[in-house]
């Protein structure tokens, strides 16, 4: 197996020591007010381990609640907020076009618990509860759960889909990736199969990270290449293509002339508008490949 240890994190200046997530702090349940699920944006809060977290929900035009629709979770840098993400992704826009729910998160203090970065909330057990709440509440269809995120918020989707395997169908990091104990510890990976789509840059300072960390999944899932392994689209743009011994599927778009950005994105301040790949797209025709059995 490939044992790596990762000394920077992507989506925070220093990396925590690799540690575990140890035992959860048990939620402190409170009386939530129950809101009325509609179309469009709805900025909402929840009562999580003594904190009031917050989240927008955002629900396509066509949405009527009478049928169940795929949910995509997105997730933001470090530091940020969910409507910083929402910005630069264009998450909402893509929804309304397609059908489908966006929910985008608050990280406590700016920042996910992603193990490698940043603080120690049980955002996994929240991002759960927010998860069974859009099922329950906004008809999300439990098969179709998704993830993704930028930087801090793209290293919180990998550890989703290890720890929340029962929940995710796919996981999309942009610009974030797989490191600390996702890297260094062989037996920490999904129990169950959760696809993977990622967006790295070759001019990102965590690049060599990003591929370690992949190599490194794709041993321990023993993954090999599927169908034309390497193709080259558009000029700066390859992709590499991957089936998994779990049944899965790895998809890596490496761009050329990238930093630690959002490629396709044309507003935020992780924009890379000349990319040759729109990130929310491509991550979108994958999402809709994949469903949780």
């Amino acid at each position: 197996m490939l044992v790596l240890t990762l000394l920077a994190a992507s989506g925070c200046e220093q990396a925590a020591p690799d540690a575990g997530p140890g035992p959860a702090p048990s939620p402190s349940a409170a009386p939530e007010p129950v809101e009325t699920p509609a179309p469009g944006d709805h900025r909402l809060s929840t009562r999580w381990n003594g904190r009031d977290r917050t989240f927008t929900v955002h629900a396509p035009p066509s949405y009527d609640g009478t049928k169940r629709l795929p949910l995509v979770v997105v997730m933001h840098a470090f530091p940020g907020s969910g409507d910083a993400v929402a910005e630069t992704s264009a998450m909402s826009a893509k929804a309304d076009r397609e059908g489908f729910l966006v929910l985008y998160p608050d990280g406590w203090s700016g920042g996910m618990n992603a193990l490698i970065c940043c603080g120690d909330e049980d955002d996994v057990g929240l991002i759960r509860t927010l998860v069974d709440r859009m099922v329950r509440r906004w008809k999300a269809d439990p098969a179709r759960v998704y993830a993704t995120g930028i930087s801090n918020g793209g290293d919180m989707s990998v550890r989703l889909a290890i720890e929340l395997s029962d929940v995710f169908a796919a996981v999309a990091p942009v610009s974030g990736g797989i490191g600390g104990r996702a890297l260094s510890d062989p037996a920490y990976r999904p129990a169950k199969p959760v696809s993977l789509v990622t967006f790295i840059g070759a001019q990102d300072r965590y690049h060599a990270q990003f591929t370690a960390g992949l190599a490194a999944w794709r041993e321990r899932l023993a993954c090999t290449p599927d169908g034309p392994h390497t193709i080259r689209p558009a000029k700066g743009l390859t992709i590499e293509r991957f089936k998994c011994g779990d049944g899965s599927r790895v998809l890596v778009y490496d761009i050329a002339a990238m930093g630690h950005s959002w490629p396709g994105a044309k507003q935020g301040g992780m924009a890379q508008p000349d990319a040759p790949v729109a990130a929310t797209d491509a991550m979108w025709d994958f999402f809709k490949a994949h469903t949780r059995a």
